[in-house]
């Protein structure tokens, strides 16, 4: 038995959380001041993982969604021995390129499992995570898949909406496997909770169908009790641990004042005196050290006989050969559809062939058509399937998206209407900061959607998803450049995509069948009309069929023009100025089209040329009657063109 004690082991975890905070002049010393104990608890006694094989597959997951508290994991990566953190990272925590940054933000194979901060992000994760374990326990079987996800929560990612989607879908789903750790402490930024929040927390999540635990977050039987209880649970286990944030402050301990600032080297000095710490900054005593790097070697023999790397790859699937057969398929009947429809005659070959393909929608299945025939429903108890309906929960479907795309080889996409990515943008940005290759299928792309009006019309979405760095937008403009899309998002591991998609039908502009990925360019010439051509016409989705249009009416009046289908132009931006100059340089003048807000397209148009879209909000009536009342019809528009190059 041990002889550390069970205050040594947290007082560690305790003092280098306040010392990088003190060092750096910047941070949150309270939550693990206050969450050590139940850590401490937790890895030695429970949690599953192997410092020295952090890849592995069957590991327990540990998140802390009150990212803000990231020296907690820090701390607790360092003292059981993960390599990814030295003390000396540690020491330059929050400082440039340090991987000790101030909320965690993900790396693969470092024991930081996701990107928090924005609260309530990291509750949404875990439901992925503990998704994605159940799917493979279905595919691999209980004795090689069987580990939990744990994640610390805290009051304020309670008080998110997101907090409400997650929990509700974990409980529908009796996710049993997740345990989530809420740390109790009744302090927000403001002061006391009770200025915000008077919820009864047990009632709320036995509304949720979770089981609720309450205990004291500082005793260590009642925690090892706790989480003993929930290794056994038959749905998502809460356990609200009442804590002091700030535990041990003399004077900060119970306040706001310990939750996002340094202590102060006096208060710090009288924190040391009260836990009878008597060790210099960053000092762990080769004891304590010791007994921590112990408890890292708990699963290291089990860590290295179960790997499922290899079964993983007996799933392996030839994505190209399957978007060739697609893509001949579409010319056997290569007729006018919604690009939404289109979407899903691509998804009727890959979903056959590709078993980590993970589906889903929120509430619109047969709006979005990212539900097929073939699919099988997840559900509680059942996890064979390859299809999940969200629920209306578009937020907290992609931040579980990400958690399940996070876990290991799944590959999920996810379908709502385009105007609600303004639910799900947060989640959408931490998939682009993480790098990873979720996929946001967005229908009803623009003002075609129609009579539903302004409230779900999309205006000015596509700008704003094309300036999220590392994001890429697709919108393409038929069948086969559906096909072309998915099968670039489908091969990006390190990107998500978002495929926006037309609710109205479009003509093929693609008329042959070619082996070549034309959209891997993000910009490619479909026609031109003359051999003297006078301007450029760049479009996107379901405006390139207009842009053909207006070219060949332009060529009625002399006037011969290139058009160049833009199917994304965050790609088209990482070509090289060679290859853009192609496309760009050939004329004086470029115009635009797109039924959105014109903010993408200025840069190409310049002075001369002009960008035709939808500068204001909608309107409700048959979409052909909006189109026009924005003047984007053919006559208008190349009449406009018309008297550009004449002038």
């Amino acid at each position: 038995m041990s002889k550390v004690k069970h205050s040594e082991l947290a007082n560690a975890i305790r003092f280098l959380s306040i010392d990088a905070v003190q060092q750096a002049n910047s941070g949150h010393p309270g939550m693990p001041m206050g969450m050590a104990d139940i850590c401490t608890v937790l890895f030695k006694n429970f949690l599953r993982f192997d410092p020295n094989n952090p890849g592995w597959i069957n590991r327990d997951r540990f998140i802390i969604s009150n990212g803000h508290g990231s020296m907690l994991l820090y701390s607790l990566l360092y003292l059981t021995g993960y390599k990814s953190i030295k003390l000396e990272d540690i020491k330059n925590f929050r400082q440039l390129n340090s991987i000790c940054a101030g909320h965690p933000e993900y790396e693969k194979n470092s024991g930081i499992e996701t990107t928090t901060g924005p609260l309530g992000q990291g509750i949404a994760n875990s439901v992925g995570f503990a998704i994605a374990e159940e799917i493979l326990k279905s595919k691999f079987g209980k004795s090689k898949v069987n580990h939990k996800t744990y994640v610390t929560v805290g009051d304020g990612c309670l008080m998110e909406g997101i907090s409400h989607e997650a929990l509700s879908l974990a409980g529908h789903l009796k996710l049993k496997n997740l345990i989530l750790l809420f740390d109790n402490n009744s302090i927000s930024i403001d002061g006391p909770t009770n200025l915000t929040v008077s919820d009864n927390f047990r009632k709320r999540f036995e509304s949720y169908n979770w089981d609720y635990i309450e205990i004291n977050g500082h005793n260590e039987k009642e925690i090892f009790k706790a989480l003993k209880k929930a290794q056994k649970a038959k749905r998502p286990t809460a356990i609200s641990c009442k804590t002091i944030i700030g535990f041990g402050s003399p004077n900060k301990a119970k306040t706001s004042d310990s939750h996002g600032s340094p202590l102060g080297e006096e208060e710090v000095n009288l924190v040391r005196k009260k836990l009878k710490w008597p060790y210099k900054p960053f000092e762990i005593p080769e004891h304590i050290l010791l007994e921590w790097r112990k408890i890292g070697t708990r699963f290291k023999k089990e860590s290295q006989k179960n790997d499922l790397v290899k079964e993983i790859k007996k799933y392996n699937y030839d994505l190209d050969e399957i978007i060739l057969k697609a893509k001949n398929d579409i010319f056997k009947n290569n007729d006018a559809m919604a690009t939404r429809k289109s979407s899903e005659k691509i998804l009727s070959h890959l979903v056959e062939k590709n078993k980590f393909l993970i589906g889903g929608s929120a509430d619109l299945s047969g709006s979005n058509n990212t539900k097929i025939k073939s699919h099988k429903i997840i559900k509680a108890n059942d996890f064979k399937g390859n299809y999940i309906h969200y629920g209306v929960r578009e937020h907290a479907m992609c931040a579980v998206m990400n958690g399940i795309a996070l876990h290991s080889n799944l590959k999920p996409y996810g379908g709502t209407f385009l105007i609600f990515s303004d639910y799900c943008k947060p989640a959408i940005r931490l998939a682009a900061l993480m790098k990873i290759g979720v996929i946001f299928v967005l229908s009803h792309d623009s003002i075609g959607l129609g009579e539903d009006g302004p409230t779900h019309q999309p205006v000015e979405q596509l700008s704003g998803l094309r300036s999220i760095p590392n994001l890429n937008v697709f919108r393409p403009a038929d069948t086969t450049e559906v096909a072309e899309c998915w099968q670039i998002a489908l091969q990006n591991n390190q990107t998500p995509s978002v495929i926006a998609l037309t609710r109205q039908r479009v003509s093929p502009i693609r008329k042959q069948f070619t082996e070549q990925n034309y959209c891997e360019s993000g910009a490619y010439e479909i026609m031109r009309t003359g051999n003297d051509i006078k301007c450029t016409i760049l479009a996107s989705g379901s405006e390139v069929g207009l842009a053909i249009e207006v070219g060949h009416k332009l060529a009625t009046r002399n006037i011969y023009s290139k058009i160049i289908s833009v199917p994304c132009l965050d790609i088209f931006e990482k070509n090289s100025e060679e290859t853009k100059s192609k496309i760009l340089d050939e004329t004086d003048i470029i115009f635009s089209i797109e039924a959105a807000k014109t903010d993408s397209w200025g840069k190409y148009v310049g002075k001369k040329g002009k960008s035709f879209g939808v500068d204001d909000f909608g309107k409700s009536a048959p979409y052909k009657e909006i189109f026009n009342d924005f003047n984007l019809k053919a006559d208008e528009i190349s009449n406009s063109i018309s008297g550009i190059i004449n002038d």
